[in-house]
Parts: C-alpha cells; sequence; structure tokens
C-alpha cells in the first residue's frame, strides 16, 4: 500500500482581513503527481511555500511522511527538491558547474552528468547559464531541484512562458519522474498540463478548496454530459436578457458555453433566442467537457483570467 507524503490539516494563514489560505485539508501519497489549480489569488503559492517550509502557517499543521516531520526538520529539508516560478543562477557558471554547485548543498544526492542527461542539456553541459534560452533554464531549474534525489518535488508553474516544443519537453521529464516514483506537487496555469501529468487534482479559490479529486471525478461533479460553445459575431453590446439563458457561462471575451444533458433542447434554445435577440453566432460547437470547463462552473471564471 502506498505510504503518506504529505499530511495537511486544517492549514491557515491570514494577513489581516485577507484569508490567503483558510482552513484547508489534504494528502498526498508517495509516487503521487498532484496538481493545485486556481485563478491569481486562490491562496495556492501561499499553501506551497508553507508545504516548502518557506512560509510559517497560522494554525494546523504538515506534516511529512510516515514520521510526521515538520516541513523545518532537517529531515524534510534533505528529502524535497524545488523549483521555483523564476530562478536566479551566476551568469558565468556552466550548466554542469551550477548543478555541481547545488550538490554540494546536500549530503547525498545525483551526479550532475546524470541531471544532465535526465532534463536533456546534454548538448549545453559546458555553456553559460546567461546563454541558454527559457525553456533550457526551466530545465535547468528542474535539475536542480533534482540534486539530492527528492522524495517529494514541487514545481510551482514549471511551463509558463514556454513555447509548446520546450512544454512538452519538460512534461516527459514530469512523466519520467513519475515511474521513478517521486511524490510531485504541480502548480500550473495551463489546464492541458494538469490533464496530462496528475492523479489528482485540487482546485482553490478565495483560500479554500472548492473542488478535489481524479480528472474523471472532477468531470463527472459538473453533471453535465455535453458542452456547447459558441462566439457572438460583432461588437454590440450583448443583451443581458440573452445572458439569462440557463446553463451559460462566459468562457472569455464574446465566447460563451452551454452546459447541458440535452443537447437537442439547449441547441434549440440558442438559436431561438439568438433569432429573437437578433444575434449572430459563429463557431458553434459541441464536445465534451473537460477540466477547463470545471473551472469555469465552479469559479465563474477561466484559470488565466
Amino acid at each position: 500500500m502506498p505510504k503518506t507524503a504529505i499530511n495537511v490539516r486544517n492549514l491557515k494563514k491570514y494577513y489581516g482581513e485577507t484569508k490567503a489560505v483558510d482552513d484547508i485539508s489534504f494528502n498526498l501519497m508517495e509516487g503521487e503527481v498532484l496538481a493545485i489549480l486556481g485563478p491569481n489569488g486562490a491562496g495556492k503559492t501561499t499553501t506551497v511555500e508553507m508545504l516548502e517550509g518557506l512560509r510559517r502557517p497560522d494554525s494546523g499543521t504538515i506534516e511529512y511522511f510516515e514520521e510526521k516531520l515538520p516541513p523545518s526538520s532537517d529531515r524534510v529539508k534533505e528529502e524535497i527538491g524545488v523549483q521555483l516560478q523564476s530562478s536566479s543562477f551566476f551568469e558565468y557558471l556552466s550548466v554542469k558547474e551550477t548543478l555541481d554547485l547545488f550538490r554540494g548543498l546536500y549530503t547525498k544526492g545525483i551526479s550532475s552528468d546524470e541531471l544532465i542527461k535526465e532534463v536533456s542539456l546534454d548538448e549545453k553541459k559546458k555553456t553559460y547559464t546567461k546563454n541558454l534560452s527559457g525553456g533550457q533554464l526551466q530545465r535547468l531549474a528542474v535539475a536542480v531541484s533534482l540534486v539530492n534525489d527528492p522524495k517529494v518535488i514541487f514545481l510551482d508553474e514549471p511551463t509558463t512562458g514556454l513555447d509548446p516544443q520546450a512544454r512538452r519537453m519538460l512534461w516527459e521529464t514530469v512523466l519520467n519522474l513519475k515511474k521513478k516514483q517521486k511524490t510531485i506537487i504541480l502548480t500550473t496555469h495551463y489546464m492541458e498540463e494538469a490533464e496530462h501529468l496528475a492523479d489528482r487534482i485540487i482546485i482553490m479559490d478565495h483560500g479554500k478548496i472548492i473542488s478535489r479529486g481524479t480528472l474523471d471525478e472532477l468531470i463527472a461533479s459538473i453533471e453535465t454530459e455535453d458542452i456547447v460553445s459558441f462566439r457572438v459575431r460583432g461588437e454590440d453590446e450583448i443583451p443581458q436578457e440573452f445572458l439569462e439563458m440557463e446553463g451559460l457561462k462566459h468562457v472569455e471575451n464574446r465566447t460563451y458555453a452551454v452546459t447541458t444533458k440535452d443537447v437537442e433542447r439547449a441547441l434549440g434554445r440558442l438559436f431561438e433566442r439568438s433569432k429573437k435577440f437578433e444575434i449572430l453566432l459563429d463557431d458553434v460547437t459541441i464536445r465534451k467537457p473537460n477540466l477547463e470547463d470545471v473551472f469555469i462552473t465552479l469559479t465563474g471564471r477561466k484559470l488565466r483570467d
């Protein structure tokens, strides 16, 4: 049976009247990838920083492994790896020299040559960090988080700002770590990333966990079978009466979606109302719900809003 890697109970962090993290509880099993999603200000970064020991909670407990160790313990510090949203490296150290430097801070770890191969930076081994591309720097940051061969790895928006090819390369690195039974906590602004990598997903908003589960469980929770999405043509103001259609959610700009269990009925109502209010529709599509639909249903906005 898998063992518990992290156990979080009744965690709180307040800043005056702002409840950054408001009494949340969850656990993470060894070898599991957990994605934490939430709009800006949801509390996910504060949560992760408390798990990493970078920020002290106001109340609640964080326990690592079966020994129930706090994040501040020396044992935990030796067993976790952290990749931050942005990292700064010495510009005139090579990739290998950078990894050797960080490896020297721990009592155990992985050789720089092995890490370079792990993150596909073989051709950049002797390159100064100042000459690396954005994607290469992100892969180096992930490699640095692995120098101590950690049991638990924190990846804080590891692919933000990367092109699709660089993003896919980092995904492969994460999947390889998963095969090695590493425990990973991932924060991301990309729904597809969470769908592709995570075993379980937590959705936060206003400091609370508003939903959690596997991808299939989250999709089932919104109790819909299909999504009808469409775009309103033109730039004229959209009548409020039209927007009051049952099941209608705003996606972005002039794009909307209707969640439904009866596609024919939803399309009939949509076309009837568009004719009544003299609204022209474009890009009308029917599809199955995905994680973004779950997020919009729960929070009323897209993840990147």
